[in-house]
């Protein structure tokens, strides 16, 4: 543990309380002037911990020739990769282009002697790349910031309280003494600051790309960063001034803290289809390990750990919980509501390397939950995988799954790359279908190739439903990339209601490629002289929107990219939603379950020897069943609830079935199946 000091606490004064208004709750922001102040004791949640204030003293190693090779990379990812300059220059005013020719002009003109402090050429950095507004494109801080975050040892989050927006503590690290400080508080101040301004202040800092997401952004940011994406904070320990519980207004002194986070579970730089294939929010990928670090250590050290979990395989109890072998990618639970029993599942990240293993796992879990209904919870989820995130959709829904096709920005750089890598299967990335548009732009004067989907449709469809009850979508505003694909697939393909409690998710429309993927490209099958990708010194890196995606269906051709997925219906998160297990969320998802239709499809298949085809089938739901076998069609019969057996003579050697369920002339179940 370190310790910065011993914890003082000292009463702040008390007005005479009334029947209905305790101390100090009133909305007048001036301070009592005896006010004290008690001080946080510095305990660290994590391991390894230090002060800020020793962790700032070992950063500042970059030479003037490193900040230089910094700059001109910079310049070659968002000039000649970066798919949504255009749009962010429109949209926002901004031209981080010229910013970063006047960053490399006055490097020109400085010394060794005379270069700027190297804490000045981050901020400059990281406020070119914000200034786009796009959780995708970044610069990555180099060591020692790289892999570190910086944290006080509680959460705060957002409620709607009395009609009113209010700020709470939410969650205190294990092991943490924090005095009156406890989970429930209400925070008014921050710094000195109202607390809605201090958010307001921080969400103008940190991307995000619309109003809903820069705030989620602002509030998380309070207590919570990644080094590798933002700048330390400019204070050694900030000051919050509470309400207890007992009503008196208080102020924390609580010093910041930096740790190592826990790893990533993906490996993004390497030339893989994983790599290729990322669809990722780093800080909230970083965040989200860092929050399971200080609150969930369990679930890390299970994620990490070499013991392997116990797992149900009896459906379960009301109320219950189901072990999952990956517990930092899923939590799934029974939940009691007004309105039944249902399931709930929280998928925290995509961001995994096998999207086959990530959906298996999946349908294990759900096959253990109620079959009432599903409340499907992604809220901070930034992304992950984006065959991960649409291979999941078929596993919801009758339909074949159209996964959402991808443009590149049409330049001579990534014409090149795209070129090199028009059919390379060794490697796992085939750029070939973007290829013959990105040539032709030459001519046509394109600014961006066709569209084409980076997950693949025969995996996006080779597992189909496995989930036949109704199913309710939960968002937020920090669901981004591969969260937004999957969210605007989910809407698009109409499995179900989307329930936000915020009103839109991210919007990060995009596949993002690091520069070390990029510069790894250009080196196969053979290295490329005429390159103009360079190392990065001392464990820098950037990323780089490098695709953007497309809806499909009603939205057909609408970019997710600052528009994102509004939710067909709105949820406030309420105290108890904050501090009691999301409890009026729950309810609001049950009672949209409540009012949907319940499918049942099971099937048992048995093969005679002379190729006959006996199906036991258990329906609710359906009016009629259409049997392929092979992809050919071998029977229609009408039934009714219940349990019904089918023979389908003469398919001797038949190796995929596939059922559908119809209801009124409408598919809504289908079941696939090898034989």
């Amino acid at each position: 543990m370190t310790t910065l000091s011993s914890h003082v606490e000292v009463l702040a004064p008390r007005r005479a309380p009334d029947d209905d208004q305790p101390a100090y709750a009133g909305t007048d922001d001036s301070l009592p002037a005896d006010l004290t102040v008690q001080v946080g004791s510095g305990d660290a949640a994590v391991e390894k911990s230090v002060p800020l204030r020793d962790f700032v003293a070992t950063a500042g190693t970059l030479t003037l020739a490193e900040r230089r090779v910094i700059v001109e990379q910079a310049l070659v990812l968002l000039e000649a990769n970066y798919v949504h300059l255009p749009l962010k220059s429109a949209m926002h005013a901004v031209n981080p282009v010229q910013r970063l020719r006047l960053l490399r002009a006055r490097l020109e003109r400085q010394t060794d002697a005379t270069m700027d402090p190297e804490r000045a050429f981050h901020t400059e950095m990281s406020g070119i790349f914000h200034s786009v507004r796009d959780l995708h494109t970044n610069y990555l801080l180099p060591a020692p910031f790289a892999g570190m975050i910086a944290y006080l040892p509680f959460q705060i989050e957002r409620c709607t309280e009395d009609g009113e927006t209010r700020y709470i503590v939410s969650r205190i690290a294990a092991g943490i003494a924090a005095g009156t400080l406890t989970v429930g508080v209400r925070v008014t101040h921050w710094n000195g600051i109202p607390i809605d301004t201090a958010v307001a202040v921080n969400a103008d800092r940190f991307a995000g790309s619309n109003r809903s997401a820069r705030l989620a952004r602002g509030v998380e940011s309070l207590t919570l960063r990644s080094l590798r994406l933002h700048l330390p904070p400019d204070e050694e320990w900030v000051t919050v001034t509470y309400l207890d519980s007992a009503g008196v207004r208080r102020e924390l002194r609580e010093p910041w803290l930096v740790a190592g986070n826990a790893p990533a579970m993906a490996d993004a730089g390497a030339v893989t289809t994983a790599a290729a294939s990322m669809g990722l929010d780093l800080e909230a990928d970083e965040v989200g390990r860092a929050r399971a670090l200080l609150f969930a250590r369990r679930a890390v050290e299970q994620q990490y750990g070499a013991s392997e979990p116990e797992l149900s395989t009896t459906p379960a109890e009301a109320g219950a919980e189901v072990t999952s072998t990956m517990p930092m990618v899923f939590r799934a639970r029974s939940v009691v509501t007004g309105a039944g029993t249902f399931g709930h599942l929280r998928i925290f990240t995509f961001s995994v390397e096998d999207p086959a293993a990530f959906v298996a796992e999946f349908v294990r879990l759900v096959e253990l939950l109620p079959r009432e209904g599903l409340i499907l919870d992604v809220r901070g989820n930034g992304g992950g995988h984006i065959h991960a995130a649409e291979f999941l959709l078929q596993t919801l829904t009758p339909r074949m799954v159209s996964p959402e096709p991808v443009q590149f920005i049409c330049t001579p750089l990534n014409l090149t790359i795209c070129r090199r890598h028009a059919a390379n299967p060794t490697q796992q990335i085939d750029l070939g279908p973007w290829f013959p548009s990105m040539e032709q732009a030459v001519e046509t004067g394109s600014i961006f190739s066709s569209a084409f989907p980076i997950t693949p449709v025969e995996g996006a469809n080779a597992v189909g439903q496995r989930y036949f009850g109704p199913v309710v979508l939960v968002t937020d505003a920090r669901c981004y990339s591969a969260t937004d694909i999957f969210s605007a697939g989910f809407q698009d393909h109409r499995i179900g209601p989307v329930l936000g409690v915020d009103d839109n998710t991210g919007a990060g429309g995009a596949n993002v490629w690091t520069h070390g993927l990029l510069s790894a490209l250009m080196q196969i099958p053979q290295p490329d002289p005429e390159t103009p990708y360079a190392p990065l010194p001392k464990q820098a890196d950037m990323r780089v929107s490098i695709r953007r995606t497309l809806r499909v269906g009603a939205l057909a051709g609408t970019p997710v990219e600052d528009l994102g997925v509004p939710p067909d219906v709105r949820h406030e998160l309420t105290r108890r939603d904050v501090l009691d297990g999301n409890l009026d969320l729950l309810e609001a998802a049950g009672a949209l379950l409540a009012g949907l239709p319940r499918r049942r499809l099971d099937v048992q298949s048995t093969a005679a020897a002379d190729g006959t085809l006996t199906l036991q089938v258990t329906t609710a739901g359906v009016g009629r069943l259409d049997v392929y076998v092979d992809g050919r069609p071998k029977a229609s019969v009408d039934v009714a609830d219940g349990d019904v057996t089918l023979s389908v003579p003469g398919v001797p050697g038949a190796t995929r079935l596939r059922i559908e369920g119809y209801a009124d002339g409408e598919l809504v179940a289908a079941r696939t199946e090898p034989l």
